[in-house]
């Protein structure tokens, strides 16, 4: 089964749908996403190294996982679909809190990342068993180092301008609930 991503058009309404591997590329199509930010009853966030084989932006620092929502699926369903693809991780509660995010990078190879990324944190008291296909690392973390490593080229880009925002918010499990009102209208909760 190919997997599809949901193309959006600048009001962040369905354009249509197209496979998400042959659409990365130097001229990706603005598209949706999301990234997770996993943290634990403590406070700690998992943060992971991408796989060196993944295709884009391999083997950097990021957050606990993202993904692209499948066509007509809704984001709290994509994001525990992903959690349990390459974490083996479940989680007790998901919540929006940057539902707004977007932004655009261009990888060291050119192939350029182009999505509307809305950010939510999700809780676990579970286990994390991280997929070798999709993770190289994966790391429980203080949010102080969370902050340090978006310092530092070796993060994602979208890793280093959501925490320009979630810096703001304070400590991961006191980030408010921003609801669901600024998601765009292609995703529903």
């Amino acid at each position: 089964m190919v997997e599809e991503i949901v193309l959006l058009d600048e009001a962040d309404e369905v354009a249509g749908r197209a496979p998400k591997t042959a659409s990365h590329h130097r001229h990706t199509p603005y598209h949706l996403a999301f990234s997770c930010f996993l943290v634990d009853p403590r406070g700690r966030v998992l943060i992971t190294r991408r796989a060196l084989g993944k295709r884009t932006f391999p083997g950097v620092w990021t957050g606990s996982c993202c993904g692209h929502p499948a066509p007509g699926e809704g984001l709290r369903e994509a994001v525990l679909r992903r959690l349990d693809t390459e974490l083996g991780a479940s989680a007790e509660s998901v919540t929006p809190v940057l539902p707004a995010f977007r932004y655009r990078a261009t990888a060291a190879d050119g192939v350029v990342e182009n999505e509307r990324c809305p950010v939510v944190r999700a809780v676990t008291s579970g286990q994390v068993t991280p997929n070798p296909d999709e993770v190289e690392t994966a790391e429980w973390w203080s949010w102080d180092r969370c902050l340090e490593l978006a310092e530092r080229p070796e993060s994602s880009p979208w890793y280093r301008l959501q925490l320009a925002e979630l810096a703001l918010l304070g400590d991961p499990l006191d980030w408010p609930d921003a609801g669901t009102d600024a998601l765009p209208p292609a995703l529903p909760w």
